[in-house]
């Protein structure tokens, strides 16, 4: 299997159209070729590319940055002696300076797979930007770790923010060339686009998304590793909670808790309310103790959501629903519970974070119902799924 970025490395033919052109990159920590050297670096050694500018997306070129909210600046790349421009600090959307700066734009993100996670709304503002300007756009394309299963609402006309680029549902399916397929298609963009798409993946195949024999690089600094990604689109509902998401542990987005809930018991009340949710992985009760970020310092009682080894199923595995049934068994078992986070997400302050997260408030008052069966969040979700499954068809590339 090739990554877009390795076939563009090894097929001096594919590059033919950028001959003369100046080329900028939208890269992160994990834009590696299979040999794991850095895309700019291997981009910069090539004769036939006249390498210009770099893009970071949010955590930056470098990964640098821990959470959410910490802004990258713009620098001068010490080794290749080109403007890197932060798409996460002053600004998110290019200006029309860097815009200056290149002919082509490739983007090479490894992404996964799920709606807020920015880099698709990166992807968008990219897109926007080159169809403004008159700037062609090429994605090298890279696996969906988390496969082709989709799960959630879409989100809700006028609830779009950073971490919503649109009408999606939380876990959309598609790789990143496919993400830019369907947004030109959306948002009627006019932009001279490429895909250099990857060979010999299989969405369904080993691996369910991604490659058992391609290493695994933190695309962001709390994505260690491919468990992660496929709970995410569960997990990451976390950061609108008082829950801690497992920041400040070595297994962040993988597992929840607090210092005063009973995990035993969250995992009994998800069963006997839902059981044919949390078919696909196991549930393990644990302990942690986080070293920085919510309840830093004290002890946790929490769940570890394990979709791998041999009890993983890809197609029963429903991260979105496990992790609303999770927290609409704390709030049965635990009345009056404080679950919301009050505070500023993304930039976003006058609306919750849960709601912010999820597009919408639909899956909060869900939560918040108690009468609320999983047969109604179902009549929510399966006709946005359905949608959404049919709209995507014409833009998938595998």
């Amino acid at each position: 299997m090739k990554f877009g970025i390795d076939r563009l490395i090894e097929d001096a033919e594919l590059r033919r159209p950028l001959a003369g052109q100046r080329v900028a990159l939208l890269a992160h920590p994990a834009s590696v070729t299979r040999d794991l050297v850095h895309s700019l670096d291997a981009l910069s050694a090539l004769d036939d590319i006249n390498l210009t500018a770099a893009f970071g997306p949010q955590h930056g070129l470098r990964g640098d940055k821990q959470d959410n909210m910490i802004e990258s600046p713009d620098f001068n790349d010490p080794i290749h002696d080109i403007p890197v421009f932060s798409l996460y600090g002053e600004v998110r959307r290019p200006t029309g300076q860097s815009m200056g700066t290149f002919d082509v734009v490739l983007i090479d993100l490894q992404d996964l797979g799920c709606r807020i996670y920015t880099f698709i709304t990166t992807l968008r503002y990219m897109l926007e930007a080159a169809a403004e300007h008159g700037k062609a756009v090429w994605v090298l394309d890279r696996p969906n770790p988390a496969g082709r299963p989709i799960e959630g609402t879409l989100l809700v006309e006028g609830w779009e923010s950073f971490v919503g680029a649109g009408p999606m549902p939380m876990r959309h399916g598609l790789t990143m060339g496919e993400m830019g397929r369907w947004m030109i298609n959306h948002f009627d963009l006019d932009v001279d686009y490429r895909v250099i798409e990857i060979q010999g993946w299989q969405p369904e195949g080993p691996g369910f998304g991604w490659p058992e024999d391609r290493i695994w690089i933190n695309p962001s600094p709390n994505a260690p590793n491919v468990n992660m990604a496929r709970a995410y689109a569960g997990t990451v509902m976390l950061e609108g909670t008082n829950l801690s998401e497992g920041r400040g542990t070595t297994r962040p987005l993988e597992l929840f808790g607090a210092p005063d809930v009973d995990a035993r018991a969250i995992i009994a009340e998800m069963r006997r309310t839902a059981p044919q949710w949390l078919e696909g992985c196991v549930l393990r009760d644990i302990w942690f103790e986080p070293t920085f970020h919510k309840h830093h310092g004290h002890l946790c009682n929490g769940v570890h959501i394990h979709a791998e080894g041999p009890a993983y199923d890809h197609q029963s595995f429903r991260p979105w629903r496990l992790q609303a049934l999770a927290l609409k068994a704390i709030g049965t078992l635990h009345p009056g519970y404080e679950l919301w986070r009050d505070f500023a997400y993304e930039y976003v302050e006058d609306r919750l974070a849960f709601d912010v997260i999820n597009g919408g408030p639909s899956l909060r008052e869900w939560i918040e119902n108690p009468s609320a069966t999983a047969n109604d969040l179902d009549a929510l979700a399966l006709p946005d799924e359905r949608v959404w499954g049919e709209t995507i068809g014409e833009h998938l590339l595998y």
